[in-house]
């Protein structure tokens, strides 16, 4: 048994047993200590060592606002799924004096459970580091973001709030599908891209190749591709500079009215909704009113800061800045991730936000206990506050009873969505296999959506009333090495696949982009993938419409 004492963030109070709370200002600043075994607790407690910021005021609040939009840069690092962006986040943050130096700094942005258990980004993170360069202090702003296909809302999100990225990429394994995906991303945003090769210092590592593959691709100048090795630190200090010198400063005046994005939202057991916004004209500071453009709801600022890489107060936000806001928000509805913020009485042009997210796999979902549905329902509500890609609709099973029909962007999104409802809520669930959405284009014209088979026409109803059937394709894209070539035709043609080109990267590796059945992939294709290449093939999909298919329900 031990006893543990620390002051807490709002946001890490939730996990507290016992609290008080102080006032400062208007916000309750919690308090706690909590008593029990050390299993019981995440590691990450006990490893994460922060480097402390002197406060400016009695508040505990630091001023930013010396910080002009020509000595901002705010930037994401985006890559594949495992080519090194949390262990270069780590490096950045202790460079910068975020954190302490510590062998023991190992993700510090993967802040769920699930993250570190599986060792994969689920969820985008953002913190805000002071750099001197030149002479000049300047506020840089880093987005981590997820490598897996199944999270791309999260990178496309992470994006709008950024005016530069760095496109890392393993100088062992070269571009992989999610590289490609991912580059496409910050190209539609119109952003300045900054190509990383990392882990230069393995011995398998081969940076002229993986350079080559980039020009190649992406149509990138290699001749000035910093080559470092995150783990170990090897040229990590030329990423900052690069950075400032080839990413363009936020746009946006100070003399105009305050406009925000909202692109992110958690929910707080002490002060409710908090919002992480991208502050495009003005300023904002504690006392402000505010108004939702989405809903005309009005709300007063508690508390302005920066993710420091926790919540940190501060004395306002202003033009080109990202950060936190507390509204007294308490309603989970209220929040809807693309709405833009404006002061009272000063209306501005809403921002155009973001595409909702398209889920393409549906699951059932109900409780074990019957009893629970309440909790269980309230649970769900604030974990899709935190992931707004998922699509929540109510259902009832003869055999299950009540509970909710939920759509995700693929399944392993489905697996960390129902591993952080029994981690983070306690919840008990049941969860039925996943299905895709098909379309029923009736003779009389009307078009339905079925979204389980339940819902699917019988047999005598398909041959009278229905006058065709149509299910969700994505445009795959397979890179792999060339002596798979045949394997990967054959598990895309024996999958309903429809291929439709594959050329060469470089002289060994080969990028295969075919049209795939949505209902093929989320059954065994990645397994069967990685069976027939031994490991080496890399899949990025998305979204490309319905097609009419054959398609008969099975009794």
């Amino acid at each position: 048994m031990y006893l543990r004492l620390r002051p807490l963030t709002a946001s890490a109070a939730a996990a507290t047993t016992f609290s008080s709370t102080a006032f400062t200002s208007s916000v309750l600043r919690p308090f706690s200590f909590t008593l029990g075994t050390r299993q019981q607790l995440p590691r990450s407690h006990f490893h994460r060592c922060y480097a402390a910021r002197t406060p400016d005021n009695k508040r505990g609040e630091i001023d930013i606002s010396t910080y002009p939009p020509e000595r901002i840069r705010n930037f994401s690092i985006i890559a594949h799924i495992d080519h090194g962006k949390s262990t270069l986040a780590d490096r950045l943050l202790e460079l910068t004096g975020v954190i302490t130096k510590s062998g023991k700094n190992k993700q510090v942005l993967d802040k769920l459970k699930v993250e570190r258990e599986r060792g994969i980004t689920v969820k985008a993170q953002s913190a805000s580091m002071f750099y001197e360069y030149n002479g000049n202090k300047y506020l840089l702003n880093l987005i981590d973001t997820p490598g897996h296909v199944d999270f791309s809302y999260e990178v496309s999100r992470s994006l709008a709030a950024c005016q530069g990225t760095i496109l890392l990429v393993d100088a062992a394994q070269g571009i992989q599908a999610q590289t490609v995906a991912n580059f496409y991303l910050a190209f539609g945003e119109g952003l300045d891209v900054i190509p990383i090769l990392n882990k230069v210092d393995l011995p398998t590592a081969e940076p002229e190749r993986a350079a080559q593959q980039i020009e190649s691709a992406f149509e990138i100048d290699s001749s000035n591709i910093l080559q470092i090795s995150a783990k170990s630190g090897l040229g990590v200090d030329q990423v900052l500079p690069a950075i400032i010198e080839k990413t363009a400063p936020p746009q946006g005046s100070a003399d105009k009215p305050f406009k925000a994005l909202l692109f992110d939202t958690w929910y707080d057991t002490y002060v409710g909704v908090v919002c992480l916004m991208a502050i495009k004209d003005g300023s904002i500071k504690r006392g402000d009113r505010i108004v939702s453009s989405h809903s005309g709801t009005r709300y007063e600022v508690a508390e302005v800061g920066i993710m420091h890489p926790e919540q940190t107060p501060t004395t306002q936000l202003q033009v080109g800045q990202v950060g936190y806001i507390v509204c007294n928000m308490k309603s989970i509805a209220e929040a809807h991730v693309g709405d833009t913020f404006f002061r009272e009485k000063c209306p501005v042009e809403a921002l155009p936000g973001f595409v909702p997210a398209k889920s393409m796999v549906f699951a059932g979902v109900f409780p074990i206990d019957a009893g629970e549905f309440d909790s269980l329902n309230e649970s769900i509500q604030k974990l899709t506050l935190n992931d707004s890609s998922v699509s929540v609709h109510k259902e009832t099973s003869a055999a299950l009873g009540q509970g909710w029909r939920l759509g995700f962007l693929g399944t392993l999104h489905m697996d960390v969505f129902r591993q952080r409802l029994e981690e983070e809520y306690d919840a008990n669930v049941l969860i039925t296999s996943p299905t895709v959405p098909y379309q029923i284009k009736y003779t009389n014209g009307v078009t339905k959506f079925i979204r389980t088979p339940a819902d699917f026409p019988d047999a005598a109803t398909m041959q009278d009333f229905v006058e065709s059937t149509m299910e969700p394709y994505v445009s795959a894209t397979l890179i792999f090495p060339e002596k798979y070539l045949g394997n990967m035709l054959e598990l895309c043609t024996t999958h309903r696949g429809e291929i439709q080109n594959h050329t060469f990267i470089d002289e060994t590796r080969v990028m295969l982009k075919c049209q795939l059945p949505m209902a093929e992939i989320v059954t065994d294709f990645f397994d069967k993938l990685k069976s027939k290449s031994q490991g080496f093939a890399s899949f990025d999909y998305e979204e490309s419409g319905y097609q009419s298919s054959d398609l008969v329900k099975m009794e």
